[in-house]
């Protein structure tokens, strides 16, 4: 079987590179025995694989995914736009704010439903055709919302058919810049996932000023366009690794739910979407119902997104220096304390400008870590159905999280506080997660040192005993 050692600890508590390859090892044998035999003898090709160029054109690979994020992930932040503009106008007569806020979590939760599909379809079919199915229905989507005039149309395009054909890009993608790199994985992730950030500045600015001058419809149908002819180009020069490393491209691999390691992971995606949701849609929204214009609340909302763009590479290059855990756990640590301290009492706009800037160098940091985190300790073999499962554990934040965002606005005073509390200590939760997993990398590091240690002790005894026996 074809292997790839994850390289780099997660903790910096030492660089033995023999200790590593005794932890990377053991981590190969159990992911060995969790892929199932008929997966091993169809996937996988016995061969030598040569070690990732941790370079090369996996720099293309890291721009085309980084394209693909922007018209895609950064797009979708867009909604907090059209949000505050169905909010404010009542675009479709008889439809609630929770029915609104809904529509932008079914966008997120479905692109993660579709996560198991999609896999399938890169084994199957290889990931081009993956992210072409996934072109077709976003774009669809998009113009399919151009010409909605009742909400459950809005369900069906920008909620369901946009949501499928995002989920179809991003998981066919998300897993192509980590097969190419190893000491620079996490900071080529995170350049990578700095798209959407990117992205949500230039859609977020750029949607409301065509609503303003073009109208509705016409917003919808120029963003199909150019989403769709950038994902084309990234589509056609994007390569994955996945015979080189071995990848094996399984949707589900139930046995992961036994390692608490993974748990963690889990918990820790869980409560940060819950906070991230609410905080990428509700910040917009909540500028206007602070008197802030509507204009301002889309540069709001445009700036937490160039905060994004800008902070993500710079988390990913701390990360490979100080280990991808502890700069998860730290960032989320960092998010949940902004929001406490900073969001709870903010009331102008450049206050907001400011907490918006900083807070999204940090916010986004599950999305730039996730996955080499994820390959780290699970092995790149199964990260195809740890991503998988992850996606799917993350639906019910996303699906509710805006939701109960909007659940929880007063209707006097501090109309979103309970929404920011509810966020900053979302973030905090996620970050004890985050801390767990880190105190079990150091516990499994000292293990597989002791194990070490008691080795080099039997080799030794081993080798005296014949000098002791010898006749002189």
């Amino acid at each position: 079987m074809a292997q790839t050692p994850v390289e780099d600890s997660g903790v910096e508590i030492g660089h033995d590179a023999e200790m590593e390859g005794n932890l990377s090892s053991k981590s190969e044998k159990s992911i060995r025995n969790d892929v199932p035999e008929e997966i091993q003898q169809e996937e996988i090709v016995p061969t030598v694989a040569a070690p990732p160029p941790n370079g090369g054109y996996g720099w293309v690979c890291v721009g085309c995914t980084f394209l693909i994020n922007a018209h895609t992930w950064g797009l979708n932040s867009a909604y907090a736009v059209f949000l505050a503009y169905y909010l404010q106008t009542d675009t479709f007569p008889g439809a609630s704010a929770l029915e609104y806020a809904f529509v932008g979590g079914f966008s997120i939760s479905l692109a993660l439903v579709i996560s198991p599909l999609a896999t399938i379809c890169v084994r199957k079919y290889g990931t081009q055709v993956a992210l072409l199915v996934g072109i077709v229905l976003q774009t669809a989507g998009l113009l399919g919302a151009s010409w909605a005039s009742k909400i459950w149309h809005l369900f069906l395009s920008q909620g369901l058919a946009f949501g499928f054909g995002m989920g179809f890009l991003f998981v066919s993608s998300v897993g192509v810049v980590p097969q190419w790199f190893t000491t620079k994985r996490s900071f080529a992730n995170s350049i990578a996932s700095s798209g959407s950030g990117l992205g949500g500045v230039m859609y977020s600015l750029a949607t409301n000023a065509m609503i303003q001058s073009i109208g509705l419809a016409w917003a919808f149908r120029i963003l199909a366009i150019v989403s769709c002819v950038v994902n084309v180009i990234s589509t056609l020069l994007i390569r994955d690794r996945n015979k080189a490393v071995g990848s094996v491209q399984l949707a589900f691999d139930w046995r992961l739910f036994k390692r608490t390691e993974f748990l963690l992971i889990l918990g820790w995606g869980f409560f940060t979407m819950l906070g991230y949701i609410v905080l990428l849609f509700s910040l917009p929204n909540y500028a206007r119902s602070i008197g802030l214009s509507a204009h301002q609340g889309s540069v709001i909302g445009a700036m937490l997104n160039l905060g994004a763009g800008i902070g993500r590479p710079f988390v990913g290059y701390f990360s490979d220096a100080a280990g991808r855990i502890n700069m998860a756990g730290f960032c989320t640590f960092l998010t949940g304390l902004f929001c406490l301290v900073i969001w709870v009492f903010a009331k102008s706009y450049g206050v907001l400008i400011f907490f918006a800037i900083l807070t999204g160098t940090v916010s986004g940091t599950f999305w730039a870590t996730i996955a080499p985190v994820s390959a780290e300790v699970v092995g790149l073999q199964v990260l195809p159905s740890a991503l998988s499962i992850t996606w799917l554990v993350l639906v019910l934040p996303c699906t509710f999280a805006e939701p109960i965002g909007l659940v929880l606005r007063d209707t006097s005073g501090n109309i979103y506080l309970h929404a920011q509390l509810f966020t900053g200590f979302m973030y905090i939760g996620a970050a004890v997660c985050a801390w767990l997993l880190r105190a079990w990398k150091i516990n499994e590091k000292e293990r597989v040192a002791g194990e070490k240690q008691e080795r080099e002790r039997e080799i030794r005894g081993e080798d005296q005993v014949p000098s002791s026996g010898r006749v002189k």
